[in-house]
């Protein structure tokens, strides 16, 4: 048989080679880059060699350069710009702004970038210091807020009506919060990222465990998603923090036991200011560039130490005064959990969940502007931090969550655990008309179910789902908005955080309904004391609204009539 042209014997026949060679001259020279090299395939590489060689030849046999004083020439270059090139850095501010804070900014502007921002904010932060991140952060935010100023300050936010003014201020923007901010749709945003985004990003204890409050703490001062190693140094150096001086207990002891526990816990926090680092470099005398750097030692100071003093508090009231030390393999609110009597892994579970979603919620609820208002005339976030707690002790702030166990215990007790919808709606109507309110349902800033209510049923439904309570709260959620809607006074019918969390601490044993503020305040701490430390890194000014009368608002309103 002929064999055609694209027959085996054609395309098999071995190659003749130069000198008889079997193997092609790239694998005599081992392939890869060398052979590259040799033979002129990587020209840049090849060029650079070349170029060296040259340059060499050029030194030594024309110009007749010694080898000892070419190697000192060039060690002395290389000092000079080590030595100086920080320091001329420093003067004009190079390198003071991170890649993601240019990245954040970008993505303010063109929105699509969001996506790949939540990407470079897990991978560009590898600081284990979370004071080093702040201050390369703190310029450009100053920056922008200069400029944003001398730009656009005669920019018009809204037009502000005389409900405004009589209504506590509802929908009135007049406030710059930087660490987060509640959407009416989607709700709380920490940092731009929402409860869903901050379960799947930051740090937990466990694979597929709830987020560590000690990385929230990090991204609302940051901006930035920590890496687990971040979170560990953080939770180490907040465990360092959380000595209590001799002095704080004996003040909470000089209160009766039965005193109200947000009562002692303000009074202990009042107790820690003694040690002020904030206040004690004031009355020295300090450059106001530097307040924020004193204000965030205090807050760390704060944040760390709280815990510990709360848990006291539980402990002296409820448990005849037997103290649980810290657990130094623990995390913050795992501590917390244990401080209080508590080791069930799904408690301390919780209880990460518990302290990072309350954490924050913008600049405009009762705690959070009260500690913003006395951090603008310079008090130290100890002081700003125990207002703020008499602020969140009110029955329409933090004691609601309290308020709704207490009112579903009392549905229980009239009703039964296995009430059914009418049952319930009978005694949401009893309730409206004596008077009162349906506590945890409605948001002043909110139009749908608060996220942070989403986030605590689903661990609810994954964790106990034949609890009474629970399902009683599952059916009151299909009662109650409907009939707040039909009365036509509310503009938000659907259950806020408060109507789910007492439930979830009731379940796991944590009983004490009166205590529940103290744990809500634990948890805001890091929200207020990191926005006290950005409006000091800001320079924002004290805090002066101006106020009038009934009778300098009705004169006003007549003016238009009369013109």
């Amino acid at each position: 048989m002929d064999a055609s042209p694209s027959s085996d014997s054609d395309t098999l026949a071995p190659r003749k080679r130069l000198f008889g060679r079997e193997r092609p001259i790239r694998a005599v020279l081992g392939g890869g880059k060398v052979a590259d090299v040799l033979l002129s395939r990587d020209t840049r590489i090849f060029a650079a060699i070349l170029f060296g060689s040259a340059a060499i030849w050029l030194l030594y046999k024309v110009v007749q350069y010694n080898v000892v004083t070419l190697f000192c020439q060039l060690f002395t270059a290389t000092m000079l710009v080590v030595f100086i090139w920080p320091t001329v850095a420093e003067f004009f501010n190079w390198g003071s702004v991170s890649m993601t804070s240019k990245l954040q900014w970008r993505a303010a502007q063109h929105p699509s970038l969001g996506e790949s921002l939540h990407w470079r904010q897990v991978e560009t932060t590898s600081d284990l210091e979370l004071h080093t991140q702040l201050k390369e952060l703190i310029p450009e935010k100053h920056e922008r807020l200069n400029k944003l100023k001398s730009k656009h300050g005669k920019v018009e936010l809204g037009n502000i009506t005389v409900e405004m003014v009589v209504g506590g201020m509802s929908g009135l923007t007049g406030l710059l919060c930087e660490t987060s901010l509640i959407d009416p749709e989607e709700g709380i945003l920490f940092r731009g990222l929402s409860i869903p985004e901050c379960q799947k990003l930051l740090p937990a204890a466990k694979p597929d465990g709830e987020p560590l409050p000690e990385g929230l703490l990090w991204l609302l001062l940051t901006g930035k998603v920590p890496s687990n190693k971040q979170v560990d140094s953080l939770s180490k150096e907040l465990r360092r923090r959380a000595t209590i001086p001799d002095h704080v207990y004996q003040t909470i002891n000089a209160l009766p036991v039965n005193a109200h526990p947000m009562t002692q816990f303000a009074t202990g926090v009042m107790a820690l200011q003694v040690q002020s680092e904030f206040q004690k470099v004031y009355e020295k005398g300090i450059h106001k560039s530097k307040y924020w750097e004193h204000t965030y030692e205090d807050s760390l100071n704060l944040i760390a130490q709280i815990p510990v003093v709360a848990a006291y508090i539980y402990r002296r009231i409820y448990k005849n005064g037997h103290v649980i030390p810290m657990d130094d393999s623990l995390d913050y609110a795992g501590n917390f959990a244990h401080m209080l009597g508590f080791d069930n892994p799904e408690m301390l579970e919780f209880l990460r969940l518990y302290v990072t979603i309350h954490s924050d919620h913008e600049g405009g609820n009762v705690s959070a502007h009260t500690g913003h208002i006395v951090a603008s005339a310079l008090s130290d976030p100890y002081l700003s931090f125990a207002a703020a707690l008499n602020g969140l002790a009110g029955p329409l702030h933090g004691m609601v969550n309290q308020e709704v166990l207490v009112w579903i215990k009392s549905v229980v007790d009239e009703c039964g655990e296995d009430a059914s919808k009418e049952n319930l709606e009978d005694f949401v109507w009893k309730t409206l008309n004596g008077g009162k309110i349906v506590p945890g349902f409605g948001h002043e800033v909110l139009r749908k179910t608060d996220p942070r209510y989403t986030c605590l049923r689903e661990f609810a439904l994954k964790n106990l789902p034949d609890d009474p309570l629970f399902k009683l709260v599952s059916d009151l959620y299909e009662v109650v908005p409907p009939i707040l809607l039909e009365l036509g006074k509310i503009k938000n019918p659907w259950p806020d955080i408060d109507a789910h969390s007492g439930v979830l601490l009731n379940h796991y044993g944590l009983t004490e309904a009166q205590y529940y503020p103290v744990i809500f305040g634990v948890s805001r701490a890091i929200g207020i004391c990191s926005q006290i430390v950005w409006d000091r890194a800001l320079g924002l000014p004290l805090e002066r609204p101006r106020s009038v009368t009934i009778e300098w608002l009705e004169n006003y309103c007549k003016k238009p009539a009369q013109d």
